[in-house]
């Protein structure tokens, strides 16, 4: 114990780098604290999505009619100020955002919750991460769409 100050003060650079990065540690990790969970893993989703969480899908149509979550909205990021009045009735519920590949989602979950929706998350690792947790995946745009062909068969 008291060859330390004999160390530090033959390594100040190797000291204060310590001391730098300890600091530069702390402060992030309650930066991360103070903003809130942001993104969430896709079992915690399902979870979401079970007890009656709104799934917004921000990708292209194109990336949505390849595969989406069940249930879930498209919304294009870039057409999502223009939509947010429409979502005003889902301020009350969770909102879980999904992107490619759980980068996009943070942006608009910050978004979101400038907004007032105070309970948004992004699914980290986006639409990628849920295929590979085996997760359910609809494809194509029967869902998404309706047609007006009838399905009554005689």
């Amino acid at each position: 114990m008291d060859r330390i100050p004999e160390f530090v003060g033959n390594n100040l650079l190797l000291s204060a780098a310590l001391v730098v990065s300890f600091f530069l540690v702390v402060f992030s990790e309650l930066r991360r604290k103070a903003s809130g969970l942001i993104n969430i893993e896709p079992a915690d989703a399902v979870k979401l999505i079970n007890n009656d969480a709104l799934v917004v899908d921000i990708r292209s149509p194109d990336a949505y009619g390849r595969g989406h979550i069940v249930n879930a909205r498209n919304i294009p990021s870039d057409e999502l100020d223009g939509k947010i009045a429409s979502l005003e009735k889902y301020k009350s519920k969770p909102v879980v955002t999904v992107c490619e590949a759980g980068i996009s989602s943070t942006r608009i979950v910050n978004k979101l919750r400038q907004s007032g929706f105070e309970s948004a998350y992004g699914l980290k690792g986006g639409m990628s991460g849920w295929a590979q947790a085996g997760l359910p995946v609809v494809s194509g745009k029967k869902t998404k769409s309706k047609s007006g062909k009838s399905k009554k068969r005689g």
